[in-house]
């Protein structure tokens, strides 16, 4: 197989996968005497990000692998395909998920110590459903409470690789400005700024008019990208993914 061939290949597979596909996993669908090798498909990887960089959609690499997807500027339009309104999220949700990101592991009672309120239980679930947070241990103190630290799905979702490509904490300064630096939507974005500092209770999730998508619910999520076709596994929506029903 040559270039081109297994160029259009990864195209093919990336679209119909309907979500992040791995290299490992490219690599399994061929049969052992014309597989290609590690170089060979990092080129084909590359050509093919080249081929999409004057268009409207990109090759982009999160945590679970390789998707394509819409480019951010153009996700406000094309999320007008569904209607519905995505869930807007207040400030303290933010402020919950900013501190398990940049200081995790770390417990619910740390949490509640730095922010100086307690965390809402609506909060919690609401992140938890999302499949952003999960339990990686449990501190070894009396009660021996649980350590919450992000998830892939966390990483997918605002098109991260790695932790490592998060905004430092200078470049954060302010937890209103979350939004930006980790490119929510902008309607999250206001949940941020309008939303109480306070309960944390989740602003506006009911579904509506508007809407974007691969990107911030269970059981309705929104998003800052938009993926080829279906729904990823971190609960992305997609291009030609049909409007959720409340």
């Amino acid at each position: 197989m040559n270039q081109d061939d297994l160029k259009h290949l990864i195209e093919a597979t990336l679209l119909a996968a309907g979500r992040p596909v791995t290299q490992t996993r490219l690599l399994e669908l061929f049969e052992e005497r014309e597989r290609p090798t590690q170089e060979q498909l990092d080129a084909a990887f590359q050509a093919l990000s080249s081929d999409y960089e004057s268009r409207g959609i990109e090759v982009l690499e999160v945590a679970s692998g390789w998707r394509i997807q819409v480019r951010p500027r153009y996700v406000d339009i094309v999320s007008r395909l569904w209607q519905e309104r995505p869930s807007r999220y207040s400030r303290a949700l933010l402020e919950t998920l900013a501190l398990i990101a940049y200081r995790q592991p770390i417990t619910r009672s740390e949490i509640e110590e730095i922010r100086g309120v307690s965390i809402s239980s609506t909060i919690m679930r609401t992140l938890q459903e999302r499949g952003w947070i999960r339990t990686v241990g449990h501190r070894e103190v009396p009660g021996r409470p649980e350590l919450l630290g992000t998830t892939r799905e966390f990483l997918d979702y605002f098109g991260l690789k790695s932790l490592e490509q998060l905004p430092t904490l200078a470049e954060l300064k302010d937890v209103e400005t979350i939004g930006v630096q980790l490119e929510l939507p902008a309607d999250a974005q206001e949940g941020a700024v309008d939303g109480p500092a306070e309960d944390g209770e989740e602003i506006g999730a009911e579904i509506g008019q508007t809407g974007t998508s691969d990107d911030l619910a269970s059981p309705e999520r929104s998003s800052p990208t938009l993926v080829a076709d279906g729904d990823a596994a971190d609960g992305s929506r997609m291009i030609g993914d049909p409007p959720r029903s409340s």
